[in-house]
């Protein structure tokens, strides 16, 4: 019983800190970022709130490749299209809501 409860106890801990997100991985590890940790983390859990994974992952190469944005936008592709409505409302919901916590 202990061992269980002890284990229990260190996912507890440990959880928050391997879960995160697609998005505010590439955010801590862009320039863009400059560190503020507190600021990728906001994106992620707003991210969490309107995109799906599938949809995150997409997002989050933009943080490395700023260009594949652009060919998202442009493309004819109906799901490319789906998506880039899905992340600016994204962006708009991130952007309220991550510098009012600045």
């Amino acid at each position: 019983m202990r061992k269980t409860l002890l284990a229990a106890t260190m996912v507890a801990l440990v959880a928050p800190v391997a879960q995160a997100g697609p998005i505010e991985n590439a955010c801590n590890r862009s320039d863009r970022a400059k560190g503020d940790r507190a600021l990728c983390g906001c994106i992620q859990d707003v991210a969490d709130l309107t995109l799906d994974r599938s949809d995150q992952r997409m997002a989050a190469q933009f943080f490395k490749d700023p260009h594949r944005a652009q060919e998202i936008r442009q493309s004819d592709n109906r799901r490319h299209e789906g998506f880039w409505q899905r992340y600016r409302a994204f962006g708009e919901a991130a952007e309220e809501f991550c510098t009012r916590r600045s």
